[in-house]
Order: C-alpha cells, then sequence, then structure tokens
C-alpha cells in the first residue's frame, strides 16, 4: 500500500515536520518543538485574528465613507451613476460599519460572512461600469491603484468563506483540543 494511503494513524497526531518514529535530538527538537506550538497557536486563534481583521477593515473603511473622508468616493460615483454619491457613499459606510461590527460580535456569522462576501462580490461592477479608472489602455492585466484595491476583494472574500466554512464544521472535538495541548 502506498505510504500516502496508511494515515489513519497519524490523523490524530497533530502536524510534524519530524516522521512519528523518529525521536528528534537537540537543535532539531527545539525546532520540531517550536514548530508544534506555532501550529497549535495558529489553530486555536488563527481563526479568530482573520475574523477581527475582517471586521476591523469593514468597520474602517465603512467610516471615512460615513464622514465623508474615504478616498473611493469617485469610484463609487462611476461604479453606481444611478445613484448620487451623496446617498451612496453613507449609506455603504452605515451598511460596512454594520456588517463589520456583526462580525466582530459573532452575530450569525455564517449569514453576515455571506452577506460580507456578497458586498465585496458587488465591487467587482466597478470592472463594467468604470473600466477606465480600472484598467490601463484596456488591458485587463494592466490593473490602475483602483483596480488593484478591487482586486484584492478577492482575499477578502476567500477570507469570510474560510469562516463560513469552519463556522459549517463546528467547534472541534473536545478531545482532540487536549491531545493538541
Amino acid at each position: 500500500m502506498p505510504p500516502t494511503q496508511n494515515l489513519s494513524a497519524l490523523q490524530d497526531r497533530p502536524w510534524s515536520p519530524m516522521p512519528p518514529d523518529e525521536q528528534p535530538a537537540g537543535l532539531r527538537s527545539r525546532v520540531d518543538s517550536l514548530l508544534m506550538g506555532l501550529t497549535t497557536a495558529c489553530e486555536r486563534y488563527g481563526h479568530i485574528a482573520l475574523r477581527l481583521s475582517l471586521a476591523l477593515v469593514f468597520v474602517w473603511f465603512g467610516a471615512l465613507k460615513l464622514t465623508g473622508d474615504t478616498p473611493v468616493e469617485g469610484l463609487i460615483a462611476a461604479t453606481l451613476p444611478f445613484v448620487s454619491p451623496d446617498v451612496a457613499v453613507p449609506v455603504l459606510g452605515l451598511v460596512e460599519i454594520a456588517i463589520g461590527l456583526a462580525v466582530a460580535a459573532g452575530i450569525a456569522p455564517r449569514v453576515v460572512l455571506l452577506v460580507l462576501a456578497g458586498h465585496l462580490t458587488g465591487t467587482f461592477l466597478s470592472f463594467v461600469t468604470a473600466t477606465g479608472l480600472m484598467v490601463t489602455d484596456g488591458n485587463p492585466l494592466l490593473l490602475t491603484a483602483d483596480g488593484e484595491f478591487v482586486l484584492k476583494n478577492l482575499v477578502l472574500i476567500s477570507a469570510a468563506l474560510v469562516l463560513v466554512g469552519r463556522e459549517l464544521r463546528g467547534p472541534r472535538p473536545a478531545a482532540r483540543d487536549a491531545a493538541v495541548a
């Protein structure tokens, strides 16, 4: 049987760069121990950092829109030419603050995170309605600063979807948490 198919004994063991049958020695043992500690911390707290950083970005960007200090007012006006920027910008700001606070507080996380992903997906409308602001010389590979600003939303959407997936899995079994600690 190929070694990749015989992993059942390893699945209960946290990841380690060392094979399970070898005992690390010296510096390698300390490095392995450090990596195990960092991996455990990432597994335990990474989702919290991801959730709170998404919340911070949404509250911050929303507050900038609400106070009239956002650098993307022109982009919003060009993306939504059928709505006055005097209305669209503060309304988007309020929506973003509400989403950010709900994400931070963990209120209905699956629903709120999917709304967040949907809201960010809507930003790609700018590639249709404000193409000249998004790309240089009509070339979709030559993004402007506004184009890059919107494209990075793919990362934020992916982060929200990762958190939704984690919510669907539910809490980890206590026995596995104890084994990792």
